[in-house]
C-alpha cells in the first residue's frame, strides 16, 4: 500500500490469556481479576461437559450452568438466558463453547450490560468482535455495540482438541471468511490487512495438519491463534457480501453457520476479486497461489468439507428469494451489489463446483 491512503482503526478493550490448559486456570483468574463474583456459565448442550469443568474451577464464584445455546441465537433463547442471569443474582456471565454460546452470552450483555468472559472451544472468532445476532420469526438481525465484547477472553488449544475433525474443517474455514471480507472491507487498515494475511497463512497451514492428525496440539494452537487474528479482523471491519448471505441462509433458512461459510466463501469471493484487487494480491501472497478462490474450493474438498448448499439442505426453489432477501438491504462491498449477481453467487454455491476464476476489472 502507499501510505497516500487513509484509513482508522480503533482498538478493543479486551484481555487475552492463552495458553494450554487456561480454560481452568485462566478463567478464574479473570473473574477475580474483573471483580466477578456470581457468575453464570452459558454453553450448549454438546458442550456441556467442558462448561461444566470451567465451572467446577470457578467454584463459588459460579451460580449456575445454562446450557441452552443454539445456533444463530433465537431470541426466545436470550429471553430464557436473560431471566435465568436474573434469577441466579448474576453479576456477569463466563461463555464456554462456540460462537452459538458465545453469541448467546453477547444477547446476556446486550440486554442486561454484565461483563462477558469468553472461552472459546472452536475457531468462530465471535469472542473478538462487537458484533451481534438475534433471529426471530426467520430473520436474523445484527449489529455493533462495545457492551458486547467480552471483557476477557481465554484461549486454551487443549479445548479444542475434543472438536470433530469434520467441525474443526469447517469451523477454520469460517474464521478464514472473517478474513477475507476485511481485505476488501471499505474500512480495511495496514494492521488489519498485517493480521488478516497471517491468520489466513496460520489457518491454512494448521488445518491440514488437524485433518491428518486431530491430537496435534501444535497444530490446535496454532489454529487457535488463527482465529484470534481473523476474528480481530472482523471486529474493526465492516462486513460485506459473503457474511450477509450466509446470515440470510443461517437465519431464514436455518442452514448450519460454520458449513454455510464454508461452502459460500469461494463463490463470494470470486463475484468480489475484479474489484478487490488489493486484497487479492494478499491472499496470494499468504495461500502462494493465483487463483485464491479456487484454492479455497480446493482446500474445502481436500480436507472432506461440504462443497454444496444442496447438500446443507438447501432447496433449489429457495435461491431465488435467498438472494433478493440479501440484496434487498443496502451494505458495503467491494463489487455493486445486485439480485442478478447474488443470485448468480447463490446458484453456483448451491450446486457446488469450483469458482470461476475471474480476472480484470468488475463491470
Amino acid at each position: 500500500m502507499t501510505f497516500q491512503e487513509q484509513f482508522t482503526y480503533e482498538t478493543r478493550p479486551v484481555r487475552v490469556v492463552f495458553r494450554p490448559g487456561a480454560a481452568v486456570t485462566a478463567t478464574p483468574e479473570e473473574a477475580a481479576r474483573l471483580g466477578l463474583r456470581r457468575l453464570l456459565v452459558v454453553c450448549g448442550s454438546r458442550g456441556e461437559s467442558v462448561a461444566r469443568t470451567v465451572a467446577d474451577a470457578l467454584g463459588d464464584r459460579c451460580v449456575g450452568l445454562h446450557a441452552e445455546a443454539r445456533m444463530h441465537v433465537p431470541v426466545e433463547d436470550a429471553d430464557r438466558a436473560v431471566a435465568a442471569v436474573r434469577a441466579a443474582g448474576a453479576d456477569g456471565c463466563v461463555a464456554v463453547g462456540g460462537g452459538s454460546a458465545i453469541g448467546l452470552g453477547k444477547a446476556i450483555a446486550l440486554r442486561t450490560g454484565l461483563p462477558l468472559i469468553a472461552v472459546p472451544s472452536t475457531y468462530s472468532g465471535s469472542e473478538m468482535t462487537p458484533v451481534w445476532g438475534l433471529t426471530e420469526h426467520g430473520t436474523k438481525r445484527t449489529g455493533r455495540d462495545p457492551v458486547v465484547q467480552p471483557r476477557s477472553v481465554v484461549y486454551d488449544p487443549r479445548l479444542t482438541l475434543s472438536l470433530p475433525v469434520p467441525l474443526t474443517v469447517t469451523s477454520g474455514i469460517n474464521a478464514l471468511a472473517h478474513a477475507v471480507e476485511a481485505l476488501y472491507a471499505p474500512d480495511v487498515s495496514p494492521l488489519v490487512t498485517v493480521m488478516a494475511e497471517e491468520g489466513v497463512r496460520a489457518m491454512t497451514e494448521a488445518l491440514p495438519r488437524l485433518a491428518a492428525d486431530p491430537g496435534d496440539l501444535d497444530a490446535r494452537g496454532r489454529a487457535l491463534y488463527a482465529a484470534w487474528l481473523c476474528g480481530a479482523c472482523l471486529g474493526t471491519t465492516t462486513m460485506g457480501l459473503h457474511h450477509k448471505l450466509c446470515h440470510v441462509l443461517g437465519g431464514t433458512y436455518g442452514l448450519p453457520h460454520a458449513e454455510t461459510h464454508t461452502v459460500v466463501l469461494p463463490h463470494a469471493l470470486a463475484h468480489n476479486a475484479p474489484a478487490a484487487p488489493q486484497a487479492l494480491t494478499v491472499l496470494r501472497r499468504a495461500l502462494g497461489t493465483d487463483d485464491v478462490p479456487r484454492a479455497l474450493w480446493d482446500l474445502a474438498a481436500r480436507l472432506g468439507a461440504p462443497r454444496s448448499l444442496a447438500e446443507l439442505g438447501l432447496a433449489e426453489a429457495d435461491v431465488a428469494p435467498a438472494a433478493d432477501r440479501a440484496a434487498g438491504e443496502p451494505y458495503a462491498n467491494p463489487r455493486e451489489v445486485t439480485a442478478e449477481g447474488v443470485r448468480g453467487v447463490l446458484l453456483a454455491a448451491y450446486e457446488g463446483g469450483p469458482p470461476e476464476h475471474t480476472q480484470g476489472s468488475a463491470p
